[in-house]
């Protein structure tokens, strides 16, 4: 490989290796694997022009232009002409995606999905830094310089994520190796053109090639990657202004700001301390099973579940009647006082569901489509006192069952499905619901398989993902928390015709006595909302062991009548989880999910999770902290096997081939490799011996038959002729010799001998020993600089206390 090739692969390396620092930002990270790609682009692109003598401006813009294109392509190509060039329609789509990126930004907290307009930002990045270093490092020759983009892009990643972006540290050392492994390779090269620089007599020489500059810059550069994130303020990174959900623990004093509803529902759920957030009281004993909602995220749009554009009015006096609610359905008022802490920030007030009247000071809006009261032009909840009046919607399971299909206006909406869901999705919806005739049996049907009969296990340790893979990951794992499902249900809900969403809020609170209960930062939680005709939108409470299940989905459910009798094959692999059913004996306090009996798990095929879009943040760090390890922990074999290489490669470096002629370096080199063979194969090195002794011990300790003899024999005595005759002449190859006392002394080693001199040779110590010399010549060199100093800076003030003592 040439020492430019060397150059134009470490460079596309460095950019990859601080690309990393970026991964904590959006879930899932498979974008990582399209900024790769055009990583590589950019340097092959640079390594053909730079080989058929391309001006370098025009490379830089050859390679802008490709890059250009290929985004292009990647983002909006459905606009374009044939597929193959920009249309008509390519510039508004354009603007459309980076009109989507920058409400994205402005709605999504850390980690935020991967919609198109975000990925398509972090991949653009990524290759305009690639195409910057590569100009930098490669078609300018200025390695030093090109830190400052691999400094841009991971001081953004690691200052954006914060502590979302976990092991900060890790991308630091892999953005600073990248960066480094840069500089060595563009001092190699230099070293290559122009041989070592003369620096006049007592001057330390740089081995590696790098002028001073590129040291210093180099330092500079890596110290301000590692200070920068620690001392600049995590920037954030907001969702739906500052609305209700990312986790995060907000300021220093423990608040939890909502941002986006799903991380900061994951993020209450995983604290160690069950902060309290809510109180409320209310006289009703229907107050005791009550949730109090946020909103609902009533858009799939494949990447996961989030808030639609919801139309927002000025909030009535009187709420209007539910949507689908009708006047059969019995329903009963019920006045909550409710105290928002200082601890909660949420844009949306919580409040049982559906709200008929409230009173609270401030800015608020209601969204009558969720029958969520929102706050407008910044105002938050947190710390406010209001009253809300709500409903009490009681339909019986025969009123469910019976009502009529929704109408247009609502199915059209709510049963929207991504192209990308797995069919095994509406595949374990149909075998769940096989035999249920009506929506509400079906319902039914899939509350009681996640709850009861499925085995499935809660775990708040999951990725808080409500995508499409993540959904499938979920039925194939059968393990996660409020958000997985709730999410799944909803989708498997609308993959047979019914309309759900997905509601965000609070489980009942613990009940203090005399109708006052605390919510805590605990009772975070997601619920399915399926709509039917006449009772409007119907909670479920899917998820086990926690929340309530509603009576309206108890004991009075009737079994259809074509129900089969056996179930489905069972899994191989699935977890025998045993969960609550809901027996006649168990009310709906009771039914609070893990409180009733138990029944047998029902089990279903095998789920197959599709490909995921690439690897997720914590996985991409695990990977590199165990590539990190394994790369120490094998760093001595591959010295080694370096070292190695050196010395017996061949022309002028190594001990030659047959018929060559060495040198005296060459015939000391093949001598040391000789004996650092024996010291890794258990006969160590004795410096009291010529090497005519030496190689006797060697002989015999080893064994070694006549062959091998003679070879240590012919190397020792070129080794002493060039020690110590006057003059020792050409010495001949001596490279067979070494690789045949190698052999031998290999047959004649155990095989822990071998697999020890292969993966931690002793003779490695000379590694130590020479970075041993290296820090003890440094400190030697400051010591003389700051004896020099001193001496320079002490003879002005000798003469400075002489003159001062002639004149007194």
């Amino acid at each position: 490989m040439t020492t430019r090739a060397r150059l134009t692969l470490y460079a596309a390396l460095a950019t990859g290796l601080a690309m990393l620092g970026l991964t904590p930002l959006l879930r899932p990270s498979g974008w990582v694997q399209s900024a790769g790609l055009l990583i590589v682009v950019v340097a092959l692109v640079g390594a053909g022009l730079r080989r058929l003598a391309t001006a370098r401006p025009l490379i830089v813009l050859a390679q802008l232009v490709v890059v250009c294109y290929l985004l292009l392509l990647g983002s909006v190509g459905g606009s374009f002409t044939a597929g193959v060039l920009p249309g008509p329609g390519t510039l508004s789509a354009f603007n459309n995606l980076l009109t989507a990126a920058g409400n994205d930004i402005s709605s999504y907290a850390i980690p935020a999905p991967a919609t198109a307009g975000l990925r398509f930002l972090l991949i653009a990045a990524v290759a305009l830094v690639a195409v910057a270093v590569d100009a930098l490092a490669v078609t300018y020759r200025k390695a030093a310089p090109a830190g400052l983009p691999l400094l841009a892009l991971y001081s953004v990643g690691t200052g954006l994520a914060g502590s979302a972006g976990g092991a900060s540290w890790l991308w630091f050392l892999a953005a600073g190796g990248g960066y480094l492994m840069l500089l060595f390779a563009e001092g190699r090269d230099r070293l290559s053109r122009w041989g070592r620089v003369f620096r006049g007599a007592g001057a330390p020489e740089s081995r590696d090639g790098l002028p001073t500059g590129g040291h210093r810059i180099g330092v500079i550069a890596l110290a301000c990657a590692l200070l920068l994130p620690v001392l600049a303020p995590n920037w954030d990174l907001s969702l739906v202004n500052g609305g209700f959900g990312d986790g995060g623990s907000g300021s220093g004093n423990g608040s939890i700001n909502a941002l986006n509803p799903v991380v900061s529902l994951t993020d209450g759920l995983r604290r160690p301390d069950n902060q309290e957030l809510i109180q409320y009281h209310g006289d009703d004993p229907a107050l005791a099973t009550a949730y109090l909602r946020i909103t609902a995220l009533d858009e799939f749009n494949g990447v996961e579940w989030k808030p639609g554009n919801q139309s927002a009015e000025t909030v009535p006096s009187t709420m209007p009647r539910p949507t689908g609610l009708g006047s059969d359905v019995a329903t009963s008022p019920m006045d909550t006082q409710i105290q928002i802490s200082s601890s909660l920030s949420t844009d949306w007030l919580p409040a049982p569901y559906p709200i008929s009247r409230v009173d609270v000071s401030g800015n608020w809006r209601f969204e009558p489509d969720v029958g969520a009261v929102i706050g407008d032009r910044g105002q938050k909840a947190t710390g406010l006192n209001y009253t809300v009046t709500s409903l009490d919607v009681m339909p019986t399971a025969d009123q469910l069952r019976a009502a009529p299909p929704a109408p247009g206006s609502i199915t059209d909406h709510y049963t929207k499905l991504p192209a990308n869901l797995p069919a095994v999705v509406k595949q374990l919806a149909l075998q769940v619901t096989n035999g249920r005739s009506s929506d509400y049996d079906k319902a039914v049907a899939l509350q009681d398989w996640f709850t009861t009969t499925g085995g499935f296990v809660y775990s708040s340790s999951v990725d808080p993902g409500t995508g499409p893979t993540a959904i499938a990951t979920f039925l194939q794992d059968r393990k996660g928390f409020c958000v997985h499902f709730a999410a799944t249900m909803a989708a498997m809900a609308r993959t047979l015709g019914i309309p759900a969403r997905v509601a965000v809020g609070f489980a009942p609170g613990a009940d203090q006595g005399n109708g006052n209960y605390v919510v805590g930062s605990k009772d975070y939680h997601a619920w399915p909302e399926l709509y039917f005709s006449g009772a409007g939108w119907m909670r479920f409470e899917p998820t086990p062991s926690r929340g309530v299940a509603p009576d309206y989905s108890g004991p009075q459910v009737a079994p259809s009548q074509n129900a089969p009798t056996e179930q489905p094959s069972a899994r191989a692999d699935a977890p025998a989880q045993s969960a609550p059913s809901a027996d006649s004996s168990c009310g709906a306090p009771g039914r609070r999910q893990g409180g009733c009996g138990q029944q047998e798990p029902q089990q279903l095929p095998t789920v197959a999770a599709p490909a995921s879009g690439g690897l997720s943040g914590q996985v991409l760090g695990l990977i590199a902290a165990g590539a990190a390890v394994l790369l120490l922990l094998l760093s001595p074999m591959l010295w080694r096997a370096r070292l190695r290489r050196r010395r017996l490669g061949g022309g002028r470096r190594g001990p030659g081939g047959p018929g060559g002629q060495l040198t005296d370096e060459q015939v000391l080199a093949a001598w040391a490799e000789l004996i650092d063979t024996a010291w890794d194969l258990g006969i160590p090195p004795d410096q009291a011996h010529s090497p005519r002794h030496t190689g006797e011990r060697i002989s015999l300790a080893a064994d070694l038959d006549e062959p091998g003899r003679a070879a240590v024999g012919r190397v020792a005595l070129a080794t002493e002729q060039v020690l110590y005759a006057r003059e020792a002449g050409p010495q001949p190859a001596l490279g067979s010799d070494v690789r045949t006392v190698h052999q031998r002394l290999r047959a004649s080693a155990g095989r822990g001998q071998r697999l020890r001199a292969a993966l931690l040779p002793p003779s490695a110590a000379r590694l130590v020993w020479r970075l041993s010399d290296r820090m003890l010549s440094a400190r030697l060199r400051g010591q003389a600089a700051r004896r020099r100093l001193a001496g320079a800076l002490g003879r002005p003030l000798s003469r400075l206390r002489r003159r001062r003592r002639d004149q007194g």
